[in-house]
């Protein structure tokens, strides 16, 4: 029991590992995907955070050094007319130049500044006007100072919303590769499970029919034998009737294509059938069959019933040195088989144990597999009844089938073969 806790608990803890190993592969995806985004974006958004964006306020910055410059020209008494001159027209192309200024109109709804205005106070030349329009570039150049700073942060805010978005579609793709991965994981799961009890439902199959043909094919070797030392064409013919019943039984119990519907999912060929022709044949020495006199009509599976009573009887012969006694009872909703046996019995806590696949009673052969009464209790619940064990008035074991009607074949749905 300890050694089986620890397997356990090593299993869980393997699973838990496999399980974190791959969460942790299903999410690679994801995780690789972000980083290479904010590798990628990182490197644009520090630029124009640190450079500023695309539209730069030079042409503003310029027209009021031009007036500015022209006003301080007129007030210097060291340059020629010509020079002042010169200035002068600078300011004033500046200033009746309005495509070089982008955005004039959004500078100029931050403000009171006009371009205009600046060009007609140039065009008034005086002390004054020029003063004027030096105020009013440089006002211009404020309100395009302050639009530049709107444009960036509007670049940045759509730079992040960008990142965002990017970063977003990695993460749902990156879900969705998990989740793909995840179900693929799942599915490859479930696909070993179904391979896995596949096979199992196959080792399963095969012991059953190993188990079943074990009976038919003694018989067979021994009426084979014995046929060797027929003194007597009665006997031979005897044995020969012998060879026939067992060879169709192993035909019956061996059929490949039908291991799944034979042992597993049970499905009879039923037919009217008088019992007590399926039960005569367990008489013998050490076996008393009690049957009706009248028929005993009922639909059965004939080869199932025969496997039912021959392991029933067997079990009985094996665990009593006595008489074992066969009894058939028939009313008119169910069909009542009885083995009945004078040897040990049963604990009372093994009589629903027993009929486990591999469950042996405390007094079953060594070399038995506990296949026998499983079996027998699926057949008999096919039939629509089951199968109980109790102990004997007196000492003993007694088994009871019970057959109710059983389900028609004709209505199941085909089931696919073991090895489909």
């Amino acid at each position: 029991m300890t050694r089986l806790k620890f397997a356990q608990g090593r299993w869980r803890g393997s699973a838990v590992l496999v399980g974190l190993r791959e969460g942790l592969l299903a999410a690679l995806p994801a995780v690789l995907t972000v980083t290479l985004l904010l590798l990628a974006t990182q490197p644009a958004y520090r630029s124009l955070i640190s450079s500023g964006n695309g539209w730069t306020p030079y042409a503003y910055q310029a027209l009021a050094h031009d007036v500015q410059a022209y006003e301080i020209s007129r007030l210097r008494r060291d340059l020629t007319p010509a020079q002042v001159a010169f200035t002068g027209q600078m300011a004033l192309s500046s200033a009746i130049a309005p495509a070089q200024f982008g955005a004039l109109a959004e500078v100029e709804r931050l403000g009171e500044a006009r371009l205009s205005r600046v060009a007609a106070l140039l065009r008034q030349d005086t002390l004054v006007s020029l003063s004027q329009a030096s105020r009013e570039a440089v006002a211009l150049n404020a309100q395009a100072a302050e639009y530049a700073r709107g444009v960036a942060g509007r670049y940045v805010r759509q730079l992040a919303r960008l990142q965002r978005i990017l970063i977003g579609t990695a993460i749902l793709t990156g879900l969705l590769s998990m989740l793909l991965t995840a179900r693929a994981l799942i599915m490859w799961r479930a696909e070993r499970h179904r391979r896995t009890r596949r096979e199992t439902r196959q080792r399963e199959a095969l012991q059953f029919a190993s188990h079943e043909l074990r009976r038919p094919l003694q018989s067979l070797l021994l009426a084979s034998d014995l046929l060797r030392h027929a003194d007597s064409p009665e006997r031979q013919q005897y044995l020969l009737a012998m060879i026939e019943d067992s060879a169709a039984q192993l035909a019956s119990r061996a059929d490949l294509t039908r291991l799944s519907t034979l042992y597993l999912d049970v499905t009879l060929r039923v037919e009217a059938t008088d019992v007590r022709t399926v039960l005569r044949p367990l008489a013998s020495a050490r076996v008393s069959v009690a049957l009706p006199d009248v028929p005993a009509i009922w639909e059965i599976d004939r080869d199932r019933v025969r496997q039912i009573m021959e392991n029933l009887v067997e079990n009985a012969l094996t665990y009593t040195r006595g008489p074992v006694e066969v009894r058939l009872r028939v009313s008119q909703t169910s069909l009542e088989i009885t083995v009945r046996d004078h040897g040990p019995g049963l604990p009372a806590d093994q009589l629903e144990s027993v009929f486990l696949p591999f469950e042996r009673g405390p007094h079953g052969q060594q070399d038995g597999h506990g296949l026998g009464l499983p079996l027998v209790r699926r057949y008999a619940r096919a039939h629509g009844g089951d199968v109980t064990l109790a102990p004997a008035v007196g000492g003993g074991l007694v088994a009871t089938v019970r057959l109710g009607e059983p389900p028609s074949p004709l209505t199941e749905p085909r089931r696919p073969t073991l090895f489909e």
